[in-house]
């Protein structure tokens, strides 16, 4: 069978068929020289270079490891490792990450794991970003090294950890550190084997949110035009008034450069909006 060409990701490593007839190979469309050798029983993840020793070419081949043992993400970092071996013409293989059991990984794993497929590859917005910091890191700092099995399993813990947040947080900051810490154990469960199959937070009480009445309305404007007219500042004051009719975010008109504004056409683009 020839050689097939895709992004390997868990998913689609793990939707390929198991070979009927000796081994097929698929190679990443990401890294170069790393591909998955299918098996009739496994799935093995494989990088292979060539490189110069004394004048002559020379092909190695390292087995990362099994598909079952650690995920594609993990396999490709250590592949990147063996990679930049086989150019230095160090033929030892990359030593492979230790694998815990898929149900034991971490609240901290998890939350990597999260962070970077969730928020960064789909370019959350810094703010966005830090919010969710703020939520694992601070006000869940103490359980970061917490098998997320054993929220699972006692989805008491996270109910009073509301209560405690609630009372030392507020309610707004309660209830969305329990939304992020939703967020993390459901996408963990996409890949981890063995976890409790019902989201832990489904024991939390939810505090009663109100949303913020600070919008405007017309009969507001009159008297809002007066005060914006006292602003000394006229750079403040312009900005206040575009801020008013474009409709835009503050923060976002804060960061608009020259080249974002095309006169001619009367556009402004806003390169990263909420």
């Amino acid at each position: 069978m020839p050689d097939r060409k895709m992004t390997l990701t868990d998913k689609t490593v793990g939707q390929l068929p198991a070979s009927e007839d000796g081994q097929y190979i698929v190679r990443d469309t990401e890294l170069a020289g790393f591909f998955v050798r299918v098996g009739a029983r496994r799935k093995t993840f494989t990088v292979q270079a060539d490189c110069w020793v004394s004048g002559k070419r020379r092909t190695k081949k390292v087995t990362i490891g099994a598909s079952d043992e650690m995920t594609t993400r993990e396999a490709r970092v250590a592949a990147r490792a063996a990679l930049a071996k086989i150019l230095q013409g160090e033929f030892e293989e990359a030593p492979k990450p230790e694998v815990k059991p898929p149900s034991e990984i971490t609240l901290r794993e998890a939350w990597a794991r999260y962070k970077v497929a969730h928020l960064e590859r789909k370019e959350r917005s810094a703010g966005t970003i830090a919010g969710y910091t703020v939520h694992v890191e601070r006000l869940l700092a103490d359980w970061l090294d917490t098998p997320l099995r054993e929220l699972g399993e006692e989805p008491s813990l996270v109910a009073r950890r509301h209560d405690d947040l609630t009372a030392s947080s507020g309610p707004y900051a309660a209830n969305g550190c329990m939304r992020t810490l939703r967020a993390i154990y459901n996408h963990a469960r996409r890949s981890v084997r063995g976890l409790p199959p019902e989201n832990p937070v489904t024991a939390v009480d939810w505090n009663k949110e109100f949303r913020r009445d600070v919008a405007m309305g017309t009969p507001d404007i009159a008297g809002w035009m007066t005060q914006l007219g006292r602003l000394r500042n006229a750079i403040r004051r312009e900005f206040h008034l575009f801020t008013l009719l474009s409709g835009s975010r503050p923060t976002a008109l804060k960061t608009a450069r020259v080249p974002d504004l095309n006169l001619s056409e009367r556009i402004l683009r806003i390169t990263k909006p909420k």
